[in-house]
């Protein structure tokens, strides 16, 4: 039986982690067979509870490394000094850990986007891939968008020498391969998707929650606090999204808010279902045309919910890939590489993306109209390329098969 540590991971309050877990867990089982999976938690009771059949698969929720001062070091490194950025992670690890790594026979780094500098530098994750390669245990980036790093260049040969040891980096779009191949040189890289695109749904009543559906359907809505740090000046994002709402309920649609991001021990910080609560408490003029789903559901759940919608408007990107995966027309917000390299490589040219910075309720009613006009097209493309995408999930999960039996 094989055994498996995910690094970059620590809690399911964000559907997109617990997504890229569970399809990764199941994947792994149906390619080794018998697994157990050692799962990094801040919360192991509450994640435990976001999946209770998580033990049938083999999963094993340990204690996630979260030292206080990662926090100050992240932030010191980002100061103007050369040197601060030439060094990962400078200090010792716990015991507990090393031996939990040093008991598995490879290491995967999930997350989507832990390798970049969205969230300040890595180094954390970094210094536990490199334990790990210092183990003697291959280390995968699995199914990710990683990068750029040229907004810090002091950084750039520091991060390319470790992406460099890894033993295979399976990236989840073409921006992220050519920039890891072209730019960086690195010959360790395969083109894979996204792994939560596998990623099965659980059925859930929708009755109770679901608005009463306008003569032209539901269309699905997430509009997360994240963006709001991406917006221009004087741009007020929630207005806007506010004033779709209305205009699209005065076209014959009807509108489900989707939250995809709710912290299970309900903090209030970067919380899809509060911030889109405090937009439903502006809308009470439209009555049963407008609702929000419950924000307890698992990944799976939501990904069912998703599933029924006529079209999708999402800002977080495991919430779009929810409904991409369901081929469900979708407009993805962007802020980022990872929303435009994905929806690049499953739609082409299409105009299904809307930049942060370019959001107004024009530019999201304009959207919709374009996956109500393009809606057969869409679909059509979507169920020729998903069995495709699985099916490379698959082909890199065998190519980890052949590293882990050697």
């Amino acid at each position: 039986m094989k055994k498996f540590y995910l690094t970059g991971q620590n809690n399911f309050g964000n559907r997109g982690c617990e997504a890229i877990v569970r399809s990764t867990v199941v994947m792994l089982t149906q390619t080794f067979g018998q697994v157990e999976v050692l799962v990094p938690s801040a919360d192991i009771a509450r994640d435990q509870q976001q999946w209770p059949e998580s033990s049938q698969y083999g999963v094993r929720f340990v204690e996630a490394y979260l030292p206080v001062h990662n926090r100050y070091w992240v932030h010191l490194q980002r100061l103007p000094f050369r040197v601060l950025k030439k060094i990962d992670w400078p200090f010792p690890f716990l015991k507990k850990l090393r031996d939990e790594i040093n008991s598995v026979d490879a290491v995967l780094s999930v997350g989507g986007d832990n390798y970049s500098l969205d969230y300040r530098f890595p180094s954390l994750l970094m210094g536990i891939d490199r334990l790990a390669m210092e183990l003697g245990k291959p280390v995968f980036i699995w199914g990710a968008s990683v990068g750029p790093f040229e907004s810090e260049p002091h950084f750039v040969p520091t991060i390319r020498e470790h992406l460099a040891k890894m033993t295979m980096i399976f990236t989840r779009e073409s921006i992220t391969y050519n920039y890891l191949t072209n730019k960086l040189g690195l010959s360790n890289v395969f083109e894979m998707v996204d792994p939560a695109f596998t990623l099965n749904k659980e059925f859930v009543d929708t009755a109770p929650f679901w608005p009463q559906e306008g003569e032209r359907g539901v269309i699905g809505l997430n509009i997360s606090p994240l963006i709001e740090r991406y917006k221009e000046k004087g741009q007020n994002l929630r207005a806007e999204t506010i004033q779709f709402i209305y205009d699209a309920v005065s076209k014959g649609f009807s509108v489900l808010l989707v939250p995809h991001v709710t912290p299970l021990d309900g903090a209030e910080k970067n919380n899809d279902a509060l911030y889109m609560t405090n937009m439903l408490a502006e809308l009470e003029t439209l009555g049963n045309a407008v609702s929000i789903m419950p924000s307890h559901f698992n990944a799976s759940q939501i990904k069912q919910v998703i599933s029924q919608l006529r079209y999708f408007i999402g800002a977080r990107t495991h919430a779009t890939i929810a409904a991409l995966s369901s081929a469900i027309p979708t407009l993805s917000i962007a802020y980022s590489v990872k929303a435009k390299g994905i929806n690049k490589d499953l739609l082409g040219d299409m105009p299904v993306i809307l930049l942060t910075s370019d959001l107004t309720t024009a530019s999201l009613m304009a959207g919709l109209e374009y996956l109500e006009n393009n809606e057969e097209q869409i679909k059509s493309c979507l169920h020729e390329k998903l069995p495709v995408w699985r099916e490379r999930v698959e082909l890199a999960a065998d190519k980890i098969k052949l590293r882990v039996a050697v």
